[in-house]
Parts: C-alpha cells; structure tokens; sequence
C-alpha cells in the first residue's frame, strides 16, 4: 500500500475517533465572519501548539494542496487550522467567483492572518508554525515581518509569490491585451476621488471583464517590493523554509531569486519534477522536509 493510500486510510480512521476534532470554526473580524478548518491530531490539544495554513490566490482552504498538508500533519501528530481570506466577503467558501465585484485588497490578509494568531492563542497555543502556499506566502512573509510575536516559531513558504515591476506590467499586457500603467493612472485618479467609484470590464488578477474598487485595483498592483517574497525574506529574523518546484510555471524565478537571499534564518529546498501545487508524493516530501525544520526550532 503507497504512501497515499495509507494516508487516507488513517484519515478516515482517525476522523471517526472520539479523539480527533475536524470542524469548521469562526470568528468575527471587521464586519465579516471569518471561517477555518481546525484539525486537531490524535490525543492532542491547541496547547501543543498548531500549524496556521493561508492558501493561495483567490483560493480557498479545500484545494488540494491544503486539505494534503492538513492530512500529513495529523498523521504526524501536528495539529493544524486551514484559513479561507475573506476576500472581502462575509462566510466565504470556494473559489472567488470572477464575476463578483472585486473589492479585497493583497494586504487585508495581513490582519485576518493576525486575527487567527490570536484565536489560537486565546486556546492555549504558545507554539505556533505559519504555513502558505503561493500568494499565501508572500501574504504570511508579510504579515511575520510586521508582527513580531513570541508565540511564533518560524514559517513555511511553498512556492511564495515572487514579483518583478517590468514582468508584472508585460504580464498583464500580454493576459489583457491592455496596458497596466493606464490603469494605474485611472485607479489613482477615481481613489482620490473618494465615493463610490469603480474599474469597469477590468483584467484582475485572473478575471476578466471584472469590477473592481480603485483601492483593490491599487492594492495589487501598484509597484512594491514588498511583493516579492525573496526580497522580503533578505531581512527576516523568523526561521524560514522556503520550497520551491523545479517544474514550477507559475513562480519560475523563485529558485534563482532566493540564491540572492542570504540569511541565516532563511532555508530553502526544490523538490525535483514537482510543479506549484506540490501534490502526491511531492506534498510528502514537503511534510518530511518540513518536520525536519520544524524540530530545529
């Protein structure tokens, strides 16, 4: 029997004993509810601490990438709680919906990261492990370097978010058929305007013909370093493992960009042959890899 296989024999083993909790939660955070999966391994408790997971890109907690890691972990005894981001919606569940108006901004991550940091430590944990994938990581590099927290022990990155101003403006471009400094301009000038203003039929991140605020609009893509994870990580203080996909189309610079990062709180691992989503037996060697870092810190 591989692996996998096992694996999902012990999930479902382990979800029907009175031991183990798998359950929605959720709290309250600026008029909105936020909502995460809470697995809670065999015979444990939030007091032995917890794994916090923020996926990706318009994405949500029940992709596969997340619901494998918060399988792994309970197999390893890790407790763990899987976030949806709003994404300025109220009880949100699945993929964003393209054709919802597009109010959400890259940094309102940083807060509900924040609010669930704090959720968990009013349950007892002490011992607190962040973990994202994609945009995620770069939401939650972020979010560590601006929040210094005792109760944070270090962070895992699987394929964080890079980004490049003149890659980001011929992207666009080149997916829209249409120039991103205009935009920016017409953004700008309808924030300062103040009201209720909106972009209209508007190329947004993977949605076209979208409606977005300006702020949104601004938030994304205006130019900022901070969005680029490497460049974030130059500086960390928080132990940090960074994974990277040799056959990785999404984030291809990531492998070379953190050659350029040299911090001794910082490491990084490429899985061979895997691409962004790391599944299978890549989301194995994640975990395994993983472990290893966790117990150096």
């Amino acid at each position: 029997m591989s692996r996998r296989t096992l694996s999902s024999v012990l999930l479902a083993t382990l979800l029907s004993s009175p031991y183990v909790l798998a359950e929605e939660v959720q709290l309250q955070h600026n008029g909105l509810t936020l909502n995460a999966n809470l697995q809670i391994a065999d015979d444990s408790s939030l007091e032995d601490g917890a794994v916090l997971i923020t996926h990706g890109t318009l994405a949500h907690n029940g992709m596969d990438i997340i619901t494998t890691l918060q399988e792994l972990l309970m197999d390893e005894g890790y407790n763990s709680l899987a976030i949806n981001l709003s994404l300025g919606q109220s009880d949100r569940h699945g993929m964003y919906d393209c054709t919802t108006p597009h109010v959400h901004k890259h940094s309102d991550a940083i807060p509900e990261i924040g609010q669930w940091v704090q959720w968990l430590k009013s349950k007892g944990s002490d011992k607190i492990m962040l973990m994202a994938h994609s945009r995620g990581g770069n939401q939650t590099a972020m979010f560590a370097d601006q929040n210094k927290d005792d109760a944070i022990k270090g962070q895992v990155l699987i394929a964080p978010q890079t980004w490049n101003q003149s890659e980001a403006a011929a992207g666009y471009e080149k997916r829209y058929e249409q120039a991103l400094q205009p935009l920016l301009k017409q953004a700008d000038t309808l924030s300062q305007k103040g009201g209720e203003q909106w972009l209209e039929k508007t190329g947004f991140v993977y949605c076209a013909d979208s409606k977005v605020t300006p702020d949104a609009f601004l938030s994304y893509y205006t130019p900022d370093e901070r969005q680029d994870t490497p460049t974030l990580l130059k500086s960390s203080s928080l132990p940090t493992l960074v994974f990277y996909g040799t056959e990785d189309k999404v984030v291809p610079d990531l492998s070379e960009k953190m050659t350029q990062v040299t911090n001794d709180n910082v490491t990084t691992v490429g899985i061979e042959g895997s691409d962004h989503y790391f599944l299978d037996l890549y989301a194995d060697e994640v975990i395994e890899r993983t472990l290893e870092f966790f117990e150096t810190l």
